[in-house]
């Protein structure tokens, strides 16, 4: 079973959106584990403080190392011997969460995601318990549970018996490097607008190179990064 774990001081925001539709069917059917952990249960003050004022000075606040070793280090005794999850952070200062990289992911064991609140988290605990910080984009985000519940996703709906057709994810947006082409549906012709004809042609490789032809366009107009890596990995 694919596991995930989440360490976060808003427990309550799991399996939110995660509870329903394909992730959450998934979830009832033990295809993947959610486990949620209260960063506050690892604080050992009366108030339960996971933050304090930021090292040299500044606005808001800094989550503690100590703590959150502490509840990442009561995790690691709980799980199963020699567990080799990947622990991410959720920050926008890291890299960026690829198609590529969820798959990667979702063919592995699970993994930990630590969400991050305040103004991040102290550098010593990054380093000493070999986080991976990933980030949703340029732009930032009041913590990351949100994040967390996007790459989850990402992650579950890539995991053998969850999607209706295993030949969706292949033609999915970033599955080669492209765009997903324009998709269509009844009725043949809607607010004056027909369908493609090529596309109730019957001819299913004339479908194909249209498809192909029309991903391509997309991506070249839309994201010229991904185009141009593209390019570069047809060059010969």
């Amino acid at each position: 079973m694919w596991r995930a774990s989440i360490l976060t001081i808003f427990p309550e925001m799991f399996p939110g959106p995660l509870g329903i539709s394909l992730a959450g069917k998934a979830l009832h059917a033990a295809i993947w584990s959610l486990d949620v952990h209260d960063i506050r249960n690892s604080a050992t003050d009366k108030h339960r403080t996971v933050d304090d004022t930021p090292a040299g000075g500044g606005p808001g606040m800094v989550m503690k190392s100590d703590v959150l070793a502490k509840s990442l280090d009561s995790l690691a005794l709980d799980t199963v011997p020699h567990d080799k999850r990947p622990r991410l952070l959720m920050s926008p200062r890291g890299a960026p969460l690829t198609q590529a990289r969820a798959a990667e992911l979702a063919a592995g064991q699970g993994i930990v995601i630590v969400c991050a609140r305040f103004e991040g988290v102290d550098e010593r605990l990054i380093a000493a318990r070999h986080l991976e910080e990933v980030s949703l984009g340029d732009f930032v985000l009041s913590g990351g549970e949100i994040a967390a519940l996007a790459l989850l996703d990402a992650c579950v709906r890539l995991l053998p018996g969850v999607m209706g057709k295993e030949a969706s994810a292949a033609e999915e947006s970033f599955a080669d490097g492209l765009l997903e082409y324009p998709q269509y549906t009844r009725p043949p012709v809607w607010e004056g607008q027909p369908i493609p004809e090529v596309l109730t042609s019957g001819d299913h490789a004339k479908v194909a190179a249209w498809r192909r032809a029309e991903a391509e366009r997309l991506t070249k107009e839309r994201r010229p990064d991904l185009w141009a890596a593209y390019l570069a990995r047809k060059k010969p």
